[in-house]
């Protein structure tokens, strides 16, 4: 069984894939990297997270997150 663990998570993330985890409780939340722009006040790439209310806030992983080996395609 192939382990969808952080390390192939974050290559995904780079070529733009939205993520969740599997053992969230929040329906409908996912995880993606902004890539800065001109109209960026950000220089560097940063990850986002979509709550399940709606929301767009700046997320890092937790430590259970780089550790987890349920990551999957979040649906559109």
């Amino acid at each position: 069984m192939y382990e969808a663990n952080f390390s192939w998570a974050l290559a995904e993330l780079k070529k733009g894939a939205r993520l969740a985890r599997s053992g969230w409780n929040g329906k409908g939340q996912w995880v993606q990297i902004q890539v800065s722009d001109v109209n960026s006040r950000m220089t560097l790439p940063y990850f986002y997270l979509h709550t399940a209310q709606g929301d767009l806030v700046p997320w890092l992983p937790s430590q259970t997150d780089l550790m987890a080996i349920d990551w999957v395609e979040a649906a559109y």
